[in-house]
């Protein structure tokens, strides 16, 4: 025992002396950076131009093709939107095979095959190496363009443009483009309805026989192969994809950056958090010799988790799930930095100033040893575990051939990346993040933001979802005499079919479709609500059942999900009870009704109206014209976080004499759900064995 206690002893003195001789002023020397062993690449060219890389890794028994098809970038003009429709239909089979045949077949190899519109990815493996080279070969030469499949891939383009209309992400994306860039700048053109429906098959042909050849292309083998076999195989598939046209472009320079900070502001009223985006314009090459630098200034700024934006803006505010920056690099001197997050409505002004501060932070205030260590030590970690892709080890080869890089760029990076100074990076921060000549593009619901960022003194723009500028739109509106609270759910139950109707709905069923960004699977829902406040909502999925369901028998209920069955809070027990059934518009409690201004939405004039239900706030919209529901919000605590929920009601039809909305659609932090409903059914096919 003794013995165990002196050792003990001494480790502790150790530390503790070796602790008090560390010097953390000064920053500490980097230890050896792993050994990085690449393999270098077999190469040989075809007569036709396409160039060939051959990276042989015996580990594994798998391989992957990788096709690049180097153009410049391209601006597409009045038919934005034809290379991704080129895209979408290149790889459903070819002139030889159909398309359903195509696909069995690369489902029964195991094997994956996906195209763009600027070259393919295939992997499975290797003892199938050469039937999936040669269906690459043959969907890549061969395409089967037919009217059919064009007109489904438009409608879903359509459908998708349409569905993103009230996505606030989708606008500040394609708002963020066109501002930096220009609209005619290949960089920051966008797609619409319009350019979509200006595009034909023969548009798709004609951009597919101009862009989509051997000329600039590189093909990118890594895996179980032998580069005597693949060179064989290569020549055999490959060697009648005849050479285009050689094209060169006149790409025009972007957008400048501003000559001083502003804010630049889309209106879009169903928005409940902002999307906040710094950014400014930076020329940056990967053969830059700042290149490594501005990774790792980028990575303590906002490149992860215990960057300065990320634990100012959501661990010390719990204004956001994720603060962000990025840098971007191009070989064509256009590329951009952005930094930002999305915030609540009531906090956006707090959000820009707070992320305007940590970006001259990093300019004015050397990093810290510490901060400093940990960015090379996560760049670090990730490059090693990156090795492990073969996807990885083909875009490594071929960003050595597009960029003009030193053959050993990739065996030196992690040296390179230690050998980053504290200096360096405050260098580079002044260099390429200009918060002095940036926008800061902001998309949210003015009403409610505007009052706040006019505060922050600095000059705001205001631009439409396309990037066109707008005067400021008009928020609030002064309430004519006459109308009140009372008035306006008057009008709604009229608009609705009157209280005499209203009155007879014991029980409503409704069936519908529903839609969720970001999940491809199709759903179906079904909800069912019966007097006084009973409610059933069950979602299913097509192949897989009953997804989840929420029953709420008007005392108890519960929640089950993937066949785990969770009872309702007391907290969700007791909002449930507290709710008025399916027209609360006649049973409010008018002395906790307000009428607050009228502001637009969608281009519309609604009322708003304030309801409280014990000490919680909710607000509800009707149109002005129609008297129609329009809109609720409501807002909730989950997490330390306040999240804001809005239901948007649209296309109304009668059933029983009384409207419904047969459109919802859903936006709770970042996550929006669309439902579109079949069908109605009043006072028929509910019973109260539904809500057990």
């Amino acid at each position: 025992m003794k013995t165990k206690i002196t050792a003990l002893l001494a480790v502790l003195f150790i530390s503790i002396s070796a602790t008090a001789q560390l010097d953390r002023s000064k920053q500490p020397e980097p230890g050896p950076a792993p050994t990085i062993t690449l393999e270098v690449p077999g190469e040989f060219e075809l007569k036709n131009g396409l160039k060939v890389l051959v990276v042989e890794n015996h580990k594994l028994p798998r391989v992957s093709y990788s096709l690049t098809i180097d153009n410049q970038p391209i601006a597409e003009g009045d038919k934005a939107g034809v290379s991704a429709m080129l895209g979408a239909m290149l790889g459903n089979g070819t002139t030889n095979i159909s398309k359903d045949a195509f696909n069995e077949e690369i489902d029964f190899l195991g094997a994956r095959l996906n195209f763009s519109s600027d070259g393919a990815f295939a992997s499975g493996l290797s003892k199938y190496s050469e039937r999936i080279l040669e269906l690459m070969a043959d969907a890549a030469q061969n395409p089967l363009f037919t009217q059919e499949e064009f007109d489904k891939e438009k409608q879903r383009v359509l459908d998708g443009l349409k569905s993103s209309k009230k996505s606030v992400d989708a606008v500040a994306d394609r708002v963020g483009g066109a501002l930096s860039y220009g609209t005619k700048h290949p960089y920051g053109e966008f797609i619409t309805e319009e350019t979509v429906n200006n595009i034909t098959l023969d548009n798709v042909r004609a951009f597919y026989q101009k862009y989509f050849n051997p000329n600039n292309a590189y093909l990118v083998v890594v895996g179980d192969v032998d580069f005597k076999t693949v060179e064989k195989q290569v020549k055999k598939y490959f060697k009648k994809w005849d050479k285009g046209i050689d094209i060169t472009t006149n790409l025009i320079e972007p957008n400048n950056n501003v000559p001083s900070t502003q804010i630049n502001f889309v209106n879009m009223d169903n928005a409940v958090q902002s999307n906040i985006s710094l950014t400014n314009n930076v020329k940056l090459k990967m053969n830059d010799p700042d290149y490594h630098a501005v990774l790792i200034a980028n990575k303590i700024l906002g490149g992860g988790f215990n960057s300065y934006l990320n634990m100012n803006l959501r661990e010390a505010n719990g204004w956001t799930y994720g603060a962000r920056s990025g840098i971007g690099t191009s070989r064509y001197g256009a590329s951009r930095f952005t930094a930002g997050a999305a915030v609540r409505n009531m906090v956006t002004d707090s959000a820009v100033v707070e992320t305007l501060k940590e970006i001259k932070r990093i300019k004015n205030e050397p990093v810290s040893a510490e901060d400093l260590a940990n960015a090379k030590a996560k760049y670090v970690g990730d490059f090693v575990l990156a090795l492990e892709s073969p996807q990885t080890i083909a875009r490594y080869a071929l960003n050595i051939k597009l960029n003009n890089l030193p053959s050993d760029f990739y065996k030196t990076y992690l040296s390179k990346i230690n050998a980053v100074t504290v200096e360096d990076v405050q260098r580079v921060a002044n260099k390429y993040f200009k918060p002095e000549n940036a926008r800061i593009i902001i998309v949210g619901k003015g009403s409610d933001v505007i009052p706040g960022l006019e505060k922050t003194g600095l000059p705001i723009k205001y631009f439409d979802p396309y990037a066109n500028p707008v005067e400021k739109p008009e928020f609030s509106k002064p309430i004519p005499n006459g109308v009140t609270a009372q008035s306006v759910l008057d009008n709604y139950i009229n608009a609705v079919g009157g209280a005499s109707n209203i009155k007879m709905v014991n029980s409503i069923q409704m069936n519908g479709d529903v839609t969720i960004e970001g999940v491809p699977i199709p759903l179906k829902v079904e909800m069912k609500r019966m007097a006084p406040n009973k409610e059933s909502m069950e979602m299913t999925a097509e192949g897989m059942g009953t997804l989840m369901k929420q029953k709420w028998d008007g005392t108890a209920g519960y929640r089950e999900q993937q066949g785990q069955r969770m009872p309702l809070t007391d907290a969700e027990v007791a909002e449930k009870q507290t709710d008025l059934g399916m027209f609360p518009e006649t049973k409010y409690d008018m002395s906790k009704v307000t009428l607050e201004s009228i502001v637009s939405i969608d281009g519309a004039d609604n009322y708003k109206v304030k309801v409280m239900t014990g000490d919680k706030e909710s607000f509800r919209f009707y149109n002005v014209e129609t008297g129609l529901l329009t809109q609720t919000e409501t807002t909730t605590e989950a997490q330390g976080q306040s999240i804001t929920s809005t239901v948007k009601y649209d296309n109304y039809s009668e059933v029983n004499g009384v409207m419904f909305p047969y459109g919802q659609t859903i936006v709770a932090g970042p996550q929006t759900i669309s439902m579109n409903i079949n069908n109605v059914k009043v006072n028929e096919g509910v019973t109260d064995a539904d809500f057990n």
